[in-house]
């Protein structure tokens, strides 16, 4: 993560210059990301989609909306059981551009008409310039009824149903940890000016603040990591997800009962805190390039990092989640039908040819080791099961693929 001669825009040297002329990387991320007035989210400069800065899974196509659906179908008959009466909602945290949201409605509308009245999508948006194009995406989409929350709004009167996160968490702030001497430090981002010239941004390190030190302590007791790694040389940089704890809480305490569907890059701690994984997995987007100089455009690229498996489902227990299993992509998407949909696109007729040779790159994408396909699926419950759920907690796409109809 070298940073030389980066210049800092107006706006940032500003926010600086207030905080005395160097903050920690999770702040600097934060105001990057997520400032209402400059943050790439916060003022809606990125785009997600082809033609946008990165892509995900639904903005390649309905294809991956049409496979998680048979899961979220599955989810909802157990909920529409438990709770006959009231409302059922589908909770999408950090929507991007609304495309989940919008692919899933005409879904449910058509396959879960006797649930219809009771169902409410509710996204959840802290950036005004995103929340602007979602509106914009699902003001004409279908009949079941969208709003808009905080997380916190959503704790006053919690919900049931099913909340999806999806590539949220890994955009969460990030401290930066750096190993120097032996011991951890925590990095930071400072303003420079030499010789009048412009200032510039630039890495610095200072030591572990006692709170940070002792979190960091007891996560890795709690999920039985070695940080530092043993072999790890002087330099090894990594980032510590510092912001996944108290999101998990205020998802446990938005929902009554129900699910939550985690899909996120994640590698295991073995690999995350690996002695050779010497600079951490941090990396900015902009226009579908990635890039490890993450300081510079602040404001107008992406900024990322993997999640520690092993992390995320423990702050996900403490908080009260019960987990039920996790897989990656492939996997999951098989289990949920993918092979199918692929035998159907070879049946398309020949005038659709170029759309079924579209349709297949999609998902041949969504399951790249390269590309999407490393995304793990995580499953948690609100509550614990009881005999009355007939096993439909178990959930489908941690299950070995069972051949069904193309659809």
């Amino acid at each position: 993560m070298k940073a030389f001669d980066v210049p800092c825009p107006e706006w940032l040297r500003e926010r600086l210059q207030q905080h005395g002329q160097r903050v920690p990387f999770s702040t600097f991320m934060d105001w990057a990301l997520h400032d209402p007035d400059h943050g790439a989210y916060g003022s809606g400069q990125l785009h997600v989609g082809m033609s946008g800065d990165f892509v995900t899974s639904p903005s390649l196509g309905e294809d991956f909306s049409g496979l998680l659906f048979h899961q979220l179908i599955e989810w909802l008959e157990l909920l529409a059981v438990r709770h006959p009466e009231g409302r059922l909602s589908i909770v999408d945290v950090g929507p991007g551009e609304g495309d989940l949201i919008a692919q899933l409605i005409p879904l449910l509308q058509a396959s879960a008409a006797e649930w219809l009245p009771r169902l409410e999508c509710v996204l959840v948006e802290i950036n005004p310039g995103m929340q602007q194009r979602q509106r914009a995406r699902l003001e004409s989409v279908g009949k079941i009824p969208c709003r808009w929350v905080v997380l916190q709004e959503l704790a006053a009167e919690p919900v049931n149903g099913i909340m999806l996160a999806h590539e949220l968490l890994d955009a969460l702030p990030v401290e930066r940890l750096i190993l120097r001497g032996g011991s951890l430090r925590r990095q930071m981002v400072t303003l420079e000016a030499f010789d009048g010239s412009e200032p510039l941004l630039r890495w610095d390190e200072d030591p572990l603040p006692l709170q940070l030190e002792a979190q960091i302590q007891k996560q890795a007791d709690r999920d039985a990591l070695e940080l530092p790694p043993r072999g790890a040389l002087d330099g090894w940089a990594t980032e510590w997800h510092h912001s996944v704890a108290p999101w998990m809480q205020q998802a446990y305490a938005a929902m009554s009962d129900g699910m939550l569907l985690v899909v996120d890059y994640a590698l295991e701690s073995s690999r995350y805190y690996a002695p050779r994984r010497c600079d951490g997995t941090l990396l900015a987007y902009k226009r579908q390039q990635a890039s490890t100089d993450v300081l510079r455009d602040a404001g107008s690229q992406d900024i990322t990092a993997h999640l520690c498996l092993e992390s995320v489902v423990g702050a996900a227990s403490e908080a009260g989640w019960l987990f039920t299993g996790q897989c990656r992509q492939g996997e999951a998407l098989l289990a949920l039908g993918l092979a199918e949909r692929l035998t159907a696109l070879q049946q398309m007729p020949a005038d659709q040819l170029a759309e079924a040779l579209r349709r297949r790159e999609a998902l041949l994408r969504l399951v790249d080791p390269s590309c999407l396909g490393e995304l793990r699926w995580f499953a948690f419950l609100r509550n614990t099961p009881t005999a009355a759920d007939n096993g439909l907690l178990d959930s489908r796409f941690l299950r070995e693929p069972i051949p069904r109809e193309p659809s």
